[in-house]
């Protein structure tokens, strides 16, 4: 008996089920407590809720809707791509094109209509050429090294970061969409890998 082909509803619960998977995901970053790594679903969750929380110092006119939707979507790809540590030694050619076949799967599963919307949300995100992804791509910065500075130095201390590489890596995406943002977490960062970097006091 020929099977009848998905409805729209179940494509988009395919995709929603598919998703559960970024829980399984893990990153460098610590929990504020220092008691584990968060999953990806989480980073994603809370950096949306930095968004929703702090959309009073991204560019006037910003849509907030926009980036949340960003925000969201963001890190999908790493269900397949797997997450790549922010100071870790990798390929960007070879992650890029790991995470655009990931996009290609697993926006593919949704109906053709939603699919492409979602995967020019993601693209914009990764393009950073609207206030909107600069201003996501900032929050996906800052929110990484704070929870490194509620848990005492967190991937900091295990990559070895110094202020210098840190400024680079992080807070150059940070100033480009949200200046306020930088500027107050700047010296908190500093204070908490020159400390690092001191070693413990005799």
């Amino acid at each position: 008996m020929t099977q009848p082909s998905p409805s729209r509803l179940d494509r988009q619960m395919d995709f929603l089920m598919e998703i559960d998977r970024l829980k399984s995901v893990h990153r460098a970053t610590k929990l504020a407590d220092g008691t584990r790594r968060e999953n990806s679903a989480e980073h994603s969750w809370h950096v949306a809720l930095f968004a929703l929380t702090l959309a009073e110092h991204a560019p006037q006119g910003i849509d907030r809707a926009r980036v949340i939707e960003m925000l969201l979507l963001h890190d999908l790809v790493e269900i397949d791509a797997g997450d790549a540590p922010v100071y870790g030694n990798h390929d960007a050619s070879a992650v890029a094109e790991a995470e655009r076949k990931a996009a290609d799967r697993i926006f593919g599963l949704l109906p053709e209509d939603q699919g492409a919307h979602f995967r020019a949300i993601w693209e914009e995100f990764e393009a950073m050429q609207t206030p909107e992804a600069r201003f996501a791509k900032s929050l996906d910065r800052f929110a990484p090294p704070n929870m490194n500075i509620a848990n005492g130095g967190g991937s900091w201390a295990e990559y070895n970061v110094d202020f210098g590489t840190f400024q680079a890596n992080v807070g150059m995406k940070i100033l480009q969409g949200a200046p306020a943002l930088w500027e107050w977490i700047a010296p908190r960062a500093k204070a908490v890998i020159d400390r690092l970097r001191e070693g413990p006091k005799p």
